[in-house]
Formats: C-alpha cells, sequence, structure tokens
C-alpha cells in the first residue's frame, strides 16, 4: 500500500532552494526578542531578507508571522495593489485555501469527542446515497486522512482562463460529490493516499447532517469561536473579501510575449467548501494553530488523530488536516493553501517551539512547485 504523491513535495523545494543568497530589507518587521541560551533562536535577517523586493515577478505582497520559545517576528512587505501601489496591510484577510482543513478536521473530531460522530463508521451510514453502490465501506477517519479512494470531483474548468470565465458563477458541494462518485473509486479505502479535496467536501456534508446547521455555522461554532479567530470566515457564494484585504493577482502571460497581471481578487469560491472556501489573518491562523495543539478546542484523546500518519500506507504524510514534515532535524506539522493570488500556510511543532504562519500574494498561486517567496520565508523561519 502506498501514498500518493503531490507534485508539490515541500520538503523536496525546501531543500533545493538551501543555496539562495541573502536579498534586502522588507517593508516592516517586529523585531524578535533575544533567544534564551541553548536555543537556536530565529535568523531574524534571513526572515528580512525573504521579504525583500516585494512586489515582484513571484509576489505582491508578503505577511509573516514567526513564534515559539526561540522567539516572535511579524513581518510585512509588498503592496496593498498594483495601482495605488500604498504598502501592503499587515492585518489583512486572505483567502486561507487549504488551511479550512485544519478547521474541517477539528470539527470533525471535537464531534467525536461528543460522542456525535464515530470515526470508525461509514460515512454512507451517515450520509446514505451519497457515493453510490460502487463504492466499499469508507470511514470518516478515511476521509480525514486521505485514504478513502473517492476520486476528485469536478470543477469549472481546467485553465485558469476557464476558471476565471467562471468566477462568479456556483458549483455547489453536492454538484461536486456527485461528479465524483459517477467516475467511481479510485482504490479501495485504506490502501493508498492521495491528498483530494473531495475527502472535506464529504466531511463538510458530514458536519452539516450531524449538526443540523450549515457548515459556516458550525465551524464557527466549534472552532473559529473558542479560538478567538475573530477576522475569519467563510464567504461562500459572496465572490468578495470583506474588510481589510491585499489584492491578489494572476500572472497571464500574452500572445506577444508580455505579462498582464490580472486582479483575482473577487472570486466565488463556493466549490471550495469545507476544503478551502476561508478567508482569514495571520493573526487568526495563529490563534488557531496555537489553540489547537495546546488542547483547547479538540480534547487530547481524538487530537491525537491529527499528529498521526496511516502506519499502514507506505510513503503516507497527511494525517487528520495536518501533514508531517521533518527539516533541520525537527517535525513539523503543517498546511498549506492556495487559491488564485492566494497562498498561505500554517506549521509549528508539536510542542509549540516554533511556529509559522504567511499570506504570500503569489502571482502564479496554483503553480507547480513552492512559490519563490514562500520558499524562503519557510526556509528562514523553520531552520
Amino acid at each position: 500500500m502506498r501514498a500518493r504523491r503531490r507534485t508539490t513535495v515541500l520538503a523536496a523545494t525546501l531543500l533545493l532552494a538551501l543555496g539562495a543568497g541573502p536579498l534586502t530589507a522588507p517593508a516592516s518587521a517586529a523585531p524578535a526578542p533575544a533567544s534564551a541560551p541553548g536555543t537556536r533562536g530565529l535568523d531574524t535577517r534571513a526572515l528580512r531578507a525573504a521579504l525583500a523586493g516585494l512586489p515582484d515577478q513571484d509576489a505582491t505582497a508578503a505577511l509573516v508571522r514567526v513564534g515559539g520559545r526561540d522567539g516572535t517576528w511579524h513581518g510585512s512587505a509588498g503592496v496593498h495593489d498594483l495601482e495605488s501601489r500604498r504598502a501592503a496591510d499587515p492585518d489583512a484577510r486572505f483567502r486561507a485555501g487549504s488551511t479550512t482543513k485544519v478547521v474541517t478536521a477539528a470539527a470533525v473530531l471535537k464531534l467525536a469527542a461528543q460522542g456525535r460522530i464515530d470515526l470508525n463508521r461509514p460515512v454512507q451510514r451517515y450520509l446514505p446515497g451519497l457515493l453510490g453502490r460502487d463504492f466499499r465501506p469508507i470511514t470518516v477517519r478515511q476521509l480525514l486522512n486521505h485514504t478513502s479512494g473517492i476520486p476528485a470531483g469536478d470543477g469549472l474548468g481546467n485553465s485558469f482562463e476557464e476558471l476565471y470565465a467562471h468566477r462568479f458563477d456556483t458549483l455547489t458541494p453536492q454538484q461536486v460529490v456527485a461528479s465524483a462518485a459517477a467516475k467511481g473509486p479510485e482504490f479501495r479505502p485504506g490502501c493508498e493516499q492521495h491528498y483530494l479535496n473531495i475527502n472535506y467536501t464529504v466531511l463538510g456534508l458530514l458536519i452539516e447532517k450531524v449538526t443540523g446547521q450549515p457548515y459556516a455555522a458550525a465551524a464557527t461554532e466549534l472552532v473559529l469561536a473558542p479560538a478567538g479567530m475573530r477576522d475569519t470566515y467563510f464567504p461562500g457564494t459572496d465572490a468578495r473579501i470583506r474588510g481589510p484585504h491585499n489584492h491578489g493577482y494572476q500572472a497571464v502571460r500574452r500572445t506577444d510575449g508580455t505579462t498582464e497581471f490580472v486582479d483575482v481578487t473577487e472570486w466565488n469560491q463556493a466549490d471550495r467548501f469545507a476544503a478551502g472556501d476561508m478567508i482569514s489573518t495571520t493573526a487568526d491562523l495563529e490563534r488557531l494553530l496555537t489553540s489547537l495543539f495546546r488542547g483547547r478546542i479538540v480534547p487530547q484523546p481524538q487530537l491525537r488523530e491529527m499528529f498521526t500518519v496511516p502506519a499502514h500506507v507506505d510513503g503516507a504524510t497527511y494525517s487528520a488536516g495536518l501533514q508531517r514534515f521533518e527539516y533541520e532535524g525537527r517535525v513539523y506539522w503543517l498546511k498549506t493553501g492556495g487559491r488564485y493570488g492566494y497562498n498561505a500556510m500554517i506549521a509549528g511543532t508539536r510542542n509549540l517551539s516554533r511556529t509559522l504562519v504567511y499570506s504570500v500574494n503569489s502571482t502564479d498561486a496554483k503553480a507547480e512547485g513552492m512559490n519563490p517567496v514562500a520558499q524562503r520565508i519557510a526556509m528562514a523561519a523553520l531552520k
């Protein structure tokens, strides 16, 4: 049994970039306190260099928060938008992409702690008829750790141009699941690991069925409110980002060889649902990370699911909502997210000795490989 590897592998991209040289200073940064004797401390010079030169061809803005026992550091760089060129808002909201899955996983595990969901029970028992007869029983746990075997659902296009043309259209989660179910199973449940949004789309429907509330209301009550995430919300069919935000752009190559930066800030992301339709801030995602890891949202027995990868699947790295990543002798548990115009990541050691949250306004957020600016940030923060 094996894990299907995504073409974007964080470990590989970080290691390939170890030779990157220093750059100049960022737009603004909060200094880190001195490290205690015996700690590795934060490389604040590398963090400042990671944000230097924005906006550039890779990103128009970046917001970073690093924390833990070794000190704290906050930085921002770039512009609010390419027209005004005014400084990026360090407290801006942004599309958090697949970091939404951390909230969804936490909500499911909290419901499990309350006895309202059994992780070993087939999801077909909760949502009869959702997948059809071709699918073997799939447990809730297998959805959480991406070993379900449900294939990807359809979207509103395959290329950026197709998707952009439909950016104000609505594709419901039910339609996404129906398109996936029509394809039949990809593999037998529990035999492989394939990271796909569809697993968390189904979990969102499960949350709605069990709680009797819309996903957004249930996730807010179960996770966002206990974590103190007051600037985070789920926009649904609303294409806007409410409140202060920096614009997102996609670089598009013209036929004459020049590059156009298309504003992609407004976009209906309803089809991402419980897998990626969340708007947040770096401060709120840091609150989520620390509250969750300290057991303030999910009780410890269920929280262990977030730090357990399926041992029987070769090469598995995903747990419930997170991914295990080892770098420079430390094990981090992280989640990345990418929507057009925005890349995000939350990461931390299990004991919170080092944490990282960033939002990078990438000009090619869905490209293969890690955004160069995000890569520099991760290298500087996690070593």
